[in-house]
Parts: C-alpha cells; sequence; structure tokens
C-alpha cells in the first residue's frame, strides 16, 4: 500500500488542533490543576508527550480508514470526529470551568465513543482498531484521576 503523505499529513494536523484546541486556551488554569489534591502525582510533562504520541496513532488509524473501501467508512470517520471534538471539549469542563464531577461524565461519555470507534474500525480494518488501544487505556486512566480529583477536592 503507497502512503498518501498529504492525507495522512492533513489528518494529524487536524486531529492535533481539534484534539488539543481548548487544552490550549485554558492553559492558563494549569496553576489551579498543580495545587489540586489528585489520587496519584502523575509528572506534568507526561501530558503533552502521552497526548501527542495519542494523537499520531489516532491519525494513523483514521488514515487507513479513509483509505479503506468499504462502504461503511464514512460513518466510522464521522464517529472519530465526535469523540475526538469530545475528547477536547473535556479540557474546556475539566480545567476551564473546574466541573470534575461532569468532567468526570464526560469523560464516560467519550469512553463509550471511543469504544464504539475501536468496534467500528476493527469492521473495517483491524490495524485501525488495535492503534486506539492505548489511547482507550489512557481514558480510563485519566478516568480515575479525574474522579480521584473530584472526591479529594470537595
Amino acid at each position: 500500500m503507497k502512503i498518501k503523505w498529504k492525507r495522512l499529513i492533513i489528518i494529524t494536523v487536524i486531529t492535533f488542533i481539534v484534539g488539543s484546541f481548548f487544552s490550549l486556551v485554558t492553559m492558563n488554569n494549569m496553576d489551579t490543576f498543580k495545587e489540586l489534591v489528585k489520587p496519584i502525582n502523575v509528572p506534568g510533562i507526561l501530558f503533552p508527550i502521552v497526548w501527542s504520541i495519542l494523537y499520531l496513532l489516532m491519525s494513523v488509524s483514521c488514515y487507513l480508514i479513509t483509505e479503506s473501501k468499504d462502504k461503511n467508512k464514512d460513518s466510522a470517520i464521522l464517529i472519530y470526529a465526535i469523540q475526538l471534538i469530545i475528547n477536547s471539549v473535556w479540557s474546556l469542563i475539566f480545567f476551564g470551568f473546574g466541573a470534575y464531577l461532569f468532567a468526570f461524565i464526560w469523560l464516560l461519555l467519550l469512553l463509550a465513543l471511543i469504544i464504539v470507534m475501536i468496534v467500528r474500525f476493527y469492521n473495517i480494518d483491524k490495524r485501525a482498531a488495535y492503534l486506539n488501544i492505548p489511547y482507550v487505556l489512557w481514558v480510563i486512566f485519566a478516568g480515575y484521576l479525574n474522579l480521584g480529583i473530584y472526591l479529594l477536592n470537595r
């Protein structure tokens, strides 16, 4: 399979812009995050590294779906786009509004959408589905952190 680099780069750029949009907007609130009691202390530098890797994996998975001849690829790409927006809005809810319980509920919605996306991707291209396993694991971990922060800071 010949890689269509332009398409892959466009998907990657869009994924990074949409996925990190509200993180960039709410970056000023990181001092508040540092002051919160957390169930586990994770070095702050880990988050941008992990998200960069996840966005790259997600981009490649979406690219694989766009290259498919499957008749259901458009609906799978739509789910990808929706979960990416839901992912991005979580930062606004958590960091921007400090609504930690609602942010946790929002993460549950995101987790459900990621699972739906993985199942859809699996039916089209198994590689695309497998590339999202680290994403779902990270969101579960983020849910643990989010719920812990809510419980420890009320």
